[in-house]
C-alpha cells in the first residue's frame, strides 16, 4: 500500500528541500520533507486559507493538521500576543513544523502530534484552522469538525479550506449541520473558503 502524508511514521526516504515564500505580506522560509503533505512548494489552498483568514491579536488558535507549518506560522504573527497549536498526525511534518518555527523566529507556537484532536488535553480556541486531509476519507474530514465544534470558545470560528471537486458542497452542509453561522468567505480556483462560527 502507497504511503500518505497522513501517515503518523513516514518511511519513505529523506528529500529535504528549502524554500522562501510570502504570505501576508511577509517573507518566511520553509524546510519540506518527501512524506508531508505539498513538499514542493504551499498548495493553493492553504494560500488561499492563509490570506483570507480573520485572527486578532490574542486569539487563542488550533492549525488542525499542520504539516510543515505555513497555516499556523503565519496565524501565529498574526495572534502576536496570543498562542498557537499546531497539530499533525505526521512525525515528520511535526519536526519539520517546529524547526520552520525556529527559523522564522516564531515563538507563540506549539507543535504537538496528534491524531486529530487526541493529545490535546481539554484546551479551547478561538480559532480553528484546517486544510483537511481529503485522501484520508470524509469521515475523517467531518470527524475534524464535529470535534471542532465543542473545543470552540464562544464565538469562535472554524476555517476550512476545501475543493469543490473534493466535496465542498457536502462540507459545507455538514458544517451547517453543527454550527449555526456558516459562510463561504470566498471561492478561488474551485477552492472554498468556508467560515462556521459557533453561537
Amino acid at each position: 500500500m502507497s504511503e500518505h502524508y497522513y501517515s503518523n511514521r513516514p518511511t519513505v526516504e529523506h528529500d529535504e528541500r528549502e524554500f522562501e515564500f510570502q504570505l501576508r505580506g511577509q517573507t518566511l522560509k520553509f524546510t519540506t520533507d518527501a512524506g508531508v503533505f505539498s513538499k514542493d512548494r504551499i498548495d493553493y489552498g492553504s494560500v488561499v486559507l492563509i490570506e483570507e483568514m480573520q485572527i486578532a491579536e490574542t486569539d487563542l488558535v488550533l492549525d488542525m493538521g499542520c504539516g510543515y507549518g505555513p497555516i499556523g506560522l503565519v496565524a501565529a504573527k498574526l495572534a502576536s500576543r496570543g498562542r498557537v497549536t499546531m497539530a499533525d498526525v505526521n512525525e515528520r511534518a511535526v519536526a519539520l513544523a517546529r524547526s520552520n518555527a525556529t527559523r522564522n523566529g516564531i515563538q507563540n507556537v506549539e507543535v504537538v502530534q496528534s491524531f486529530l484532536f487526541d493529545n490535546l488535553g481539554d484546551r479551547e480556541f478561538d480559532v480553528i484552522l484546517t486544510n483537511p486531509p481529503i485522501r484520508a476519507g470524509k469521515q475523517t474530514v467531518h470527524q475534524i469538525f464535529e470535534e471542532a465544534y465543542p473545543r470552540l470558545r464562544p464565538n469562535g470560528s472554524l476555517w476550512v479550506v476545501i475543493q469543490k471537486k473534493q466535496g465542498a458542497p457536502s462540507a459545507m452542509s455538514k458544517l451547517e449541520e453543527l454550527f449555526p453561522t456558516v459562510e463561504k468567505v470566498t471561492q478561488d480556483k474551485g477552492y472554498w473558503i468556508l467560515q462556521a462560527t459557533k453561537g
